[in-house]
């Protein structure tokens, strides 16, 4: 899978584009908060724009390539990036360390996503926020239609909304819907989907 998610971002040009994921633009709108961790991040398009916004940001993601992308395009704003690579589990983050946490089309394997979204959702403070979309259970007849619009092709990888409420239990969920959008990012996602969103406190 590293090398897969290298080979794609060692193009020259951003895989998802260099705009911000609208939803996760519009959430962190409406949220306080200093620390934002952005895992699965890729070419930094979401990093670099809540740097924009005053977001003390750390990112990571398993592709050297993306980080080299994600670097160049926060120098391009004039903003910096604490990016790292590797898997979670390698990194030094600790408890309760940001205010937000932002996962947008982070697609796991079925047999990790679990236990990998709750340990993610345990680095969030009391009281902060986690920020999510990313591809619904029945995206796939759209990607079918479509196969501009990106995203897995395995089934266990998507998500839906008692999923979401079940890998995130220490959460409650102001917004968790299952809506159908107009992608426009990159050449990585063009066209209509299905996607889960979801905002939530913690609150335990």
């Amino acid at each position: 899978m590293k090398d897969f998610w290298n080979e794609r971002y060692r193009q020259a040009a951003y895989a998802y584009g260099t705009s911000p994921n609208v939803f996760l633009k519009s959430a962190l709108a409406e949220i306080q908060g200093d620390t934002l961790l952005l895992p699965a991040e890729g070419e930094g398009r979401n990093a670099v724009h809540a740097a924009l916004q005053g977001w003390q940001v750390r990112a990571f993601d398993w592709s050297s390539a993306a980080k080299d992308k994600a670097e160049q395009l926060a120098q391009r704003h004039g903003v910096q990036l604490h990016y790292e690579v590797g898997d979670l589990s390698a990194l030094n983050f600790h408890g309760q360390q940001f205010d937000a946490l932002g996962l947008i089309y982070a697609h796991f394997s079925a047999d990790q996503r679990q236990e990998y979204f709750r340990s993610l959702g345990q680095l969030v403070r009391l009281g902060g926020q986690l920020i999510f979309e990313g591809f619904s259970s029945n995206h796939l007849q759209y990607q079918e239609m479509n196969p501009k619009v990106g995203g897995p092709k395995d089934p266990s990888m998507l998500f839906s909304v008692e999923e979401m409420r079940a890998d995130f239990p220490a959460f409650d969920f102001s917004l968790l819907e299952e809506v159908t959008v107009d992608l426009q990012e990159g050449a990585g996602h063009i066209g209509r989907g299905s996607v889960i969103r979801g905002i939530a406190k913690r609150i335990r």
